[in-house]
């Protein structure tokens, strides 16, 4: 293994993905990696998301339809601007429910 490779903890995570990016495949370690063989894919199970979505019309601000549209264009591991859209909006959500929801032994 080559040693200009070697990741260390104090690394900045742009320095690991900088290093990561352009190691070669003959440098990774794949030691505690068990080999996938014909039994592993003879039992396997693909495993598909089951979104329970719901198609709907709504009213936007032109620029933030515009903004989301420009993210999701620009950033390759957004899925599109609406799943960024959903996601947006179930964080909130998911901040909502946390923050109102009642502590133990406050009653």
């Amino acid at each position: 293994m080559n040693n200009s490779n070697q990741f260390s903890l104090d690394m900045s995570p742009e320095e690991r993905h900088r290093k990561l990016v352009n190691m070669p495949d003959e440098d990774i370690d794949y030691s505690d990696i068990p080999e996938l063989d014909e039994d592993f894919f003879k039992n396997a199970k693909l495993v598909k998301r089951k979104p329970a979505t719901e198609a709907i019309s709504i009213r936007v601000d032109t620029d933030t339809l515009e903004w989301f549209r420009n993210t999701a264009k620009n950033n390759p591991e957004i899925r599109g601007y609406q799943t960024l859209i959903n996601d947006v909006l179930r964080t909130y959500v998911t901040h909502q429910i946390i923050r109102v929801k009642p502590q133990h032994g406050n009653h």
